[in-house]
């Protein structure tokens, strides 16, 4: 079973990598953020989960062991598969997943798309007593924040603007107008700086 791969990035799809190890290429299907989290080239190093089924193996790939243990959880959950666990990393950072477990928001999880409220529901039902006892639960957030999108979308969405080209500072200014209500995803929140950058 692989566990690890180390090699340079050969390609970049939109939801997967193909990491070149000595010569011999491996697609890894990846989340969002740790897509984004990635160079656009180089040497890399991905925590793998391998995926056997009768007529295929197939390869899921995270940035760090965090979103990997996430992802094992997920898929130990009736209903949900590999590719519907690598949609709900795909829109919900890491953290804030831990807390919508933890405090049984379920309404939150529903928000991502793919996810009912039945799902989601069974989602906090079979994980929440897991995840508080791991304790790396993070604080409830306050009511009073920042204004624009969540913290972990709009660092995956800064990130991802950042790789295609824009500055810094332009890529912050934009998202720190952007209207997160509504909002449940990196691709919405791409989708809407962009908008404004193009103008």
């Amino acid at each position: 079973m692989i566990a690890q791969l180390t090699g340079q990035i050969a390609h970049r799809g939109l939801d997967h990598l193909i990491i070149d190890v000595n010569g011999v290429g491996y697609q890894v299907t990846v989340p969002l953020s740790t897509l984004y989290s990635l160079p656009e080239s180089g040497t890399v190093s991905l925590r793998i989960h391998t995926h056997v089924k009768e007529d295929a193996l197939q390869l899921f790939g995270f940035a760090t062991g965090d979103e990997k243990d996430l992802f094992t959880l997920l898929i130990g959950v009736s209903g949900v598969g590999p590719k519907l666990a690598v949609n709900i990393l795909s829109n919900i950072g890491a953290d804030e997943l831990r807390q919508a477990l933890a405090f049984g928001d379920s309404k939150r999880l529903a928000a991502i798309p793919g996810i009912g409220k039945k799902t989601a529901e069974r989602l906090v039902v079979d994980l929440r007593e897991k995840v508080e006892a791991d304790g790396s639960v993070p604080a409830a957030p306050a009511a009073a924040g920042r204004p624009g999108a969540p913290r972990d979308l709009r660092e995956d969405a800064l990130s991802a603007l950042v790789n295609l080209g824009y500055k810094a500072a332009q890529a912050k200014k934009v998202l720190d107008s952007v209207d997160a209500d509504g909002l449940g995803s990196v691709e919405e929140i791409l989708k809407t700086a962009l908008r404004q950058l193009v103008r």
